[in-house]
């Protein structure tokens, strides 16, 4: 009898040791997504922590920039890149991707098939042949290997003219649980009426809005299709208007609350699954 009871208290003691332990309580946190939209002036560069604890980036900024995405990185205790994505050749987004694929193990590389002959190009190119690593084509159709979400490239969904750069802009779609997000580099109107003629997955709560607010992008037909709850702008001081107040009416008028990083400083949005958190740095 008393062997029994010896032997039935060990196990609630056991018990007890496995719900209280620190493994048990980090089970028990929810997960969630987060998406940072860095400040890096007139330029896009995003990072997204999936829920799972995989890091993906989609852009770097202008060649000046791509030290600060490097401390900012650090700084979330980023040590590997799963997925590293360049939406198009400009400068403004490329340029600082270098310098991110030089401070980190990045283990896939995405980048639409079209090439620019500018030196911020040209330093992605080396940075990516040093690591020896192989550029992936970033088409419409890629499913993006990142566990615990659907992550998909949308976009470009067919070839366009060597000087419609912005046009070749890889367009991702992310969904986690209820939570949905699309970033568009800068894909133009053209390419925005491709993606919704092929029926592609283009509805989002959150959106990056393209070409940081130019009248080109983000036409009032794919703001239908989108349905966003937030718009987020990726834009700094710039002598073409950006974002434009064209843009910008036709966001208010599909009642999203926007979002722009040269007022707010860097965005992150937070989704747990059903709901959105914000928080700005400034």
């Amino acid at each position: 009898m008393k062997s029994r009871v010896i032997k039935v208290v060990s196990s609630l003691a056991i018990g007890l040791v496995i719900a209280l332990s620190p493994a048990s309580s980090y089970a028990a946190t929810p997960k969630s997504i987060k998406v940072h939209y860095f400040d890096v002036g007139q330029g896009d560069s995003i990072y997204i922590k999936a829920p799972n604890g995989e890091d993906i980036v989609i852009d770097g900024g202008n060649k000046g920039k791509g030290n600060s995405v490097v401390s900012y990185l650090k700084k979330q205790k980023v040590d590997d890149i799963e997925v590293l994505i360049s939406t198009h050749p400009d400068a403004d987004h490329i340029g600082g991707l270098d310098e991110v694929i030089n401070a980190f193990k990045v283990e896939n590389v995405y980048a639409p098939k079209v090439s620019n002959t500018t030196q911020a190009y040209k330093d992605f190119l080396n940075a990516v042949k040093k690591k020896k690593l192989t550029i992936k084509t970033a088409q419409t159709g890629v499913k993006l290997p990142v566990k615990d979400v659907n992550a998909q490239i949308v976009g470009p969904v067919k070839t366009y003219a060597k000087s419609d750069l912005n046009d070749w802009s890889a367009v991702v779609h992310i969904a986690y649980k209820k939570n949905t997000f699309l970033f568009t580099g800068d894909a133009e109107a053209k390419a925005e009426a491709d993606m919704i003629k092929a029926n592609k997955t283009l509805r989002a709560d959150v959106l990056k809005v393209g070409h940081h607010g130019a009248k080109t992008s983000t036409s009032k037909n794919v703001l239908n299709v989108v349905k966003p709850k937030y718009a987020v702008i990726s834009v700094g001081k710039n002598s073409y208007g950006h974002p434009t107040s064209q843009v910008v009416n036709l966001l208010k008028g599909a009642k999203a609350s926007i979002l722009r990083t040269d007022q707010s400083g860097t965005i992150i949005i937070t989704g747990n699954g059903t709901s959105y958190s914000v928080k700005k740095s400034r």
